[in-house]
């Protein structure tokens, strides 16, 4: 299960002051990037993050320890539907693998891959100390219920480790003719319902309000037990009222703190956060404790 990965590793979750569960791989050691330069560009132009620097997997350790933070670190494998190669998943765990107190990481399994995807899922979670999957079905060209993917889905199930979707509106491919080629209606949250619903004991996280379908994102997180939202790729201060309210009730043990580093840093998030009407005793658990126990850093209950 996804509570033994981690056993011997040197991170103390005592001492951390908040879990992000949603940060980019966008280059590799060797300077491969993780999209097709138009596409960056984009993403860039759309977060008003022109000339950022892409950091490295190292320099990211480095800025979490820093501030006392862990970080989930995943790449997107695209190639299916955009050509463009993928930073490999072995290369993101192997560096991630250098920073067991800061750094924790997920894998991305383009799902046109059918059986041999998820071989190789298996395969990163029992050699690689890979502890979930990222998905982006507007960029991998999938609609999450497709049963194409469901071979994929069985095995990250049986292993117990979560499945993040990306849902909503993207930056990715934004005012680019055709939007690059992304269709935006894969990444509605109600065709992962269909997921959740076949596959009732899968860790799920709907990854950032899910503009333009913040509402079906919170009827699923509130219907099935096992769906969570990460609150990445915006700045609080623009949530929607409904996403706070629920995140300060209904949501509050499934709501958890994400940044979408580097085009977005978590001192923004943290410092409009700061100003967010949340309770006292939900903030801890949507910087921190929500993760911890999601991602098996700490015991259930």
């Amino acid at each position: 299960m996804a509570g033994t990965v981690m056993a011997g590793t040197v991170m103390n979750v005592d001492e951390l002051v908040a879990i992000d569960v949603h940060t980019h791989a966008e280059v590799s050691a060797d300077g491969h990037t993780a999209l097709s330069p138009e596409l960056l560009a984009a993403s860039e132009k759309y977060f008003g993050a022109h000339g950022h620097r892409q950091p490295t997997i190292d320099e990211m350790a480095a800025y979490y320890r820093e501030r006392r933070m862990a970080a989930v670190v995943f790449t997107v494998d695209t190639e299916h539907a955009t050509g463009h190669p993928p930073i490999p998943n072995e290369h993101v765990a192997e560096q991630c693998a250098r920073h067991p107190d800061a750094l924790i990481p997920f894998a991305s399994i383009d799902p046109w891959r059918g059986r041999a995807g998820a071989r190789a899922a298996r395969r990163l979670v029992e050699e690689h100390g890979v502890r979930g999957f990222k998905f982006h079905p507007s960029l991998q060209g999938f609609d999450p219920n497709d049963r194409m993917a469901y071979p994929l889905y069985e095995v990250i199930e049986e292993l117990g480790v979560p499945a993040l979707f990306h849902t909503g509106q993207t930056g990715i491919g934004a005012g680019v003719p055709g939007g690059g080629g992304i269709r935006l209606r894969h990444s509605n949250p109600m065709l992962v319902d269909d997921v959740a619903v076949d596959f009732p004991e899968l860790r799920i996280i709907l990854a950032h309000p899910s503009f333009p379908w913040q509402d079906e994102a919170l009827a699923v997180a509130t219907h099935k037990p096992y769906v969570y939202i990460d609150l990445s790729g915006w700045s609080p201060k623009y949530f929607p009222p409904q996403l706070v309210r629920y995140a300060n009730s209904l949501l509050q043990d499934k709501v958890l703190f994400g940044s979408d580093h580097p085009v977005i840093t978590p001192d923004r998030w943290l410092a409009d956060f700061d100003k967010l009407d949340i309770k006292p005793e939900v903030r801890p658990k949507i910087l921190k404790s929500n993760a911890a126990r999601l991602l098996g850093l700490t015991k259930e209950g």
